[in-house]
């Protein structure tokens, strides 16, 4: 009898904001396909955190950024009907030098919105990550929330 090894994946999040907005990726893949979330994927073997939000930027939407921080950590349980296990890191990024997105990758689609105006469905994982982010903002911390990287 074989045994199916279940372990969690480990995700990353690549945070852009520029001025009041946010880029969103429509996801093309499940879990949660056809909804909107942060730009983002799998951490590969070998491959730190902030080389993994670059990658996973720089692939679904054209855009190369350096990683500045982690700014949230969340995580997905597997439910009843659901067998994904993601912890979810989201680091934010750099946006000096910001092109236009263009979807490309899983992502269906790319642009920015703004806070105030979020296009529906999110991901889970991506409104209580915005919840959290209007907040910092509120109390003017997001960049005082950030936990360094290693290569940075």
């Amino acid at each position: 009898m074989i045994s199916m090894i279940r372990r969690a994946v480990v995700g990353v999040g690549a945070v852009v904001l520029v001025d009041d907005k946010i880029l969103l990726v429509k996801r093309g893949n499940e879990p949660c396909r056809g909804c909107w979330s942060i730009p983002g994927g799998h951490l590969e073997y070998g491959e730190s955190i902030g080389e993994a939000a670059r990658r996973e930027l720089l692939e679904e939407t054209g855009i190369d950024a350096r990683p500045l921080g982690i700014i949230y950590v969340d995580e997905i349980l597997p439910k009843k009907n659901c067998e994904y296990h993601f912890v979810l890191i989201d680091v934010l990024m750099n946006t000096k030098y910001i092109t236009e997105p263009k979807a490309s990758s899983d992502a269906l689609q790319a642009r920015f919105y703004s806070l105030a105006d979020l296009p529906k469905p999110l991901t889970p994982s991506t409104k209580r990550f915005i919840s959290y982010l209007k907040l910092l903002i509120k109390k003017n911390k997001l960049y005082d929330s950030l936990i360094p990287l290693s290569e940075v």
